[in-house]
């Protein structure tokens, strides 16, 4: 610590807002223009948008807005057992009540009091405790005492410059691969929907993978292989279940986040992981289950789910080998564009996340940093 710097407690720099949820029953409340983010939707650090909207309505019944330039921080779910969902909001948006919304009061920017909370991750993971449900909870006495360093207002604006500078660098990497997938989808629609082969044949997807189950990976040591969960990576572990292509799909949960691997991964119990039968198939496999709307073909009751044997029926024309081979040379540069951007993006998160601490603690001098 800088002995220049002074010391507050974060409850003292930041109101913190709960948040709330409309009732499920009421169509009225649902389906209006102001994203709604909740434990789920709350993956990325920054937040403008949600796979779920709320109107007026359900504004006025149960939930809250958070403001623009404000900090959501997850303080309830499961989510908070494989990391610390946290993230500036970047339009207006609605939030839930296992969320809450940071707001400085103005004598320390929100900028640095969010890359502050990310320097905080691993402690904070440690102070994770536990529901009667067995979900992940933050005592918000706990938070509200959390001591901030405040340094200089030019040092705090040359940190944030930093952290800044690295997460835009990431979030220009995600859009141009949001960009590339796009690209592969609409050349998969263009061959494969738009103008198929009247002589290809009907079958069903049983026909193109062999579906298998993950497995729990509570009893793993930590490692390099990543752990797939339908939120997308958990943690890494010391061996891999599969080391070939394939398509993840949920079989709990989110349903329709699925997902393409072609690295040596770990698949949780609640997550299929596929086989494929055919050369040059999985690409294929990917886009063709992606636009589909597994939500609609739920099999559970409480919690979401998928079985195999809706999976195995589902008909698909299934291309000729020469097609399933135009198709892969086409796209497959895409995708080695889109890993070599995951793999900088998870660099650069990994120098970010090693540099933050120091830098908040002082322990470095943000000048001495060269990007």
């Amino acid at each position: 610590m800088k002995s220049e710097w002074t010391y507050r407690p974060l409850g003292e720099l930041v109101s913190f807002a709960s948040g709330g949820t409309p009732s499920k029953k009421r169509d009225d409340y649902w389906g209006g223009t102001i994203p709604w983010i909740s434990a789920k939707t709350l993956k990325t650090e920054n937040i403008d948008t949600s796979d779920l909207f709320i109107t007026e309505e359900g504004l006025k019944a149960g939930s809250k807005i958070a403001p623009k330039g404000s900090i959501l921080l997850l303080t309830r779910g499961s989510g908070l057992f494989n990391g610390i969902p946290i993230a500036r909001v970047e339009k207006d948006v609605a939030f839930n009540q296992d969320i809450k919304c940071l707001d400085s009061y103005g004598e320390v920017e929100n900028e640095f009091i969010f890359y502050w909370l990310l320097s905080q991750k691993d402690y904070l993971m440690a102070k994770v405790g536990v529901t009667g449900i067995g979900a992940g909870k933050f005592d918000l006495d706990f938070l509200q005492k959390l001591m901030v360093p405040i340094p200089s207002e030019r040092e705090r604006k040359s940190i944030v410059g930093f952290a800044s500078s690295i997460s835009e660098k990431i979030r220009c990497n995600a859009k141009v691969n949001d960009n590339l997938e796009q690209q592969a989808q609409a050349i998969y629609s263009s061959m494969f929907i738009d103008n198929p082969d009247p002589a290809w044949s009907h079958g069903h997807l049983s026909d193109l993978i062999t579906v298998k189950y993950g497995k729990d990976h509570k009893k793993l040591a930590d490692g390099i292989y990543p752990v797939y969960g339908s939120g997308g990576i958990m943690r890494y572990v010391e061996r891999p279940l599969y080391n070939k292509e394939s398509v993840l799909i949920p079989r709990k949960g989110t349903l329709n986040n699925v997902m393409y691997v072609n690295q040596p991964f770990w698949s949780v119990d609640t997550m299929f992981y596929t086989e494929m039968k055919l050369p040059n198939v999985a690409k294929f496999v990917y886009h063709f289950v992606k636009a589909k709307d597994l939500a609609s073909m739920n099999a559970g009751s409480a919690v979401p789910s998928m079985t195999t044997d809706i999976l195995n029926a589902m008909e698909v024309v299934i291309p000729s080998a020469s097609a399933l081979e135009e198709f892969e040379s086409l796209v497959a540069p895409m995708y080695e564009a889109m890993e070599a951007n995951d793999v900088q993006s998870k660099a650069l998160s990994q120098m970010r996340d090693t540099l933050l601490p120091k830098l908040m603690s002082g322990e470095i001098d943000v000048s001495a940093v060269q990007l």
